[in-house]
């Protein structure tokens, strides 16, 4: 795999350019279900009870591993990066028990470039997101696993890794993500993005105090 550095100081710089997908992020609306269909390929499968909060389970990096691995061998070196994210990839964190892997390939909307081997391998393609930095989203083979695809140089993915980070070195903030997960995991939602689009503000005061800290430590380092 190629080295490239995934610290999260450039790609925060980068988000000082002001983009449509960072405008919809900083005034989050929730989406409507015509959105949701529409980045939706195949059919779109209401939730039929409560999303699934459970304790911290130490094999899910394993089954990180496990799937990193089959796409590595899929996709050799046009992985740029692949890493666990999401609350599975935080000890400690309760979480919906599916992992959460991001993927960098060097342009996400050239599917012709990637998607046939991911298919070969067992992955379905099942969110296509062009308004979203190119978004786009498969399922595994087997285990489950939301697979994340973004470009190089996407200021996303330095937003999920910081948030990662974040949440596994500061207890307080974890904590405080994982009470208001089980508190919205007791609505009933329609769709699974419902609940998701539900946990943006909880999301975006995290990633202030992480977005403040980083910058802080920009400032000293200089």
């Amino acid at each position: 795999m190629p080295e490239i550095d995934n610290t999260a100081g450039d790609t925060m710089e980068e988000e000082s350019k002001a983009t449509p997908e960072q405008a919809r992020a900083s005034t989050h609306v929730p989406l409507t279900e015509e959105q949701i269909r529409a980045s939706q390929l195949g059919v779109l499968v209401p939730l039929v009870g409560p999303v699934q909060i459970v304790d911290y389970d130490p094999h899910w990096p394993r089954l990180f591993e496990r799937e990193a691995e089959r796409v590595q061998t899929a996709l050799g070196d046009q992985v740029l990066l692949l890493e666990h994210i999401g609350s599975t990839s935080v000890p400690g964190l309760a979480a919906k028990p599916k992992i959460d892997i991001l993927l960098v390939v060097a342009v996400s909307a050239d599917e012709p470039a990637y998607v046939p081997n991911l298919e070969a391998a067992g992955y379905v393609l099942q969110i296509r997101e062009p308004d979203w930095y190119e978004h786009r989203m498969f399922k595994g083979p087997d285990t489950d696993v939301n697979l994340h695809v973004y470009t190089f140089g996407c200021p996303e993915i330095g937003r999920v890794l910081l948030f990662r980070n974040w949440l596994r070195s500061h207890a307080s903030d974890r904590q405080l993500y994982e009470r208001t997960k089980r508190e919205l995991a007791r609505v009933d939602w329609k769709y699974m993005q419902n609940y998701a689009d539900a946990k943006t503000a909880v999301v975006e005061e995290i990633l202030a105090r992480a977005q403040g800290d980083s910058g802080e430590q920009v400032r000293e380092d200089d």
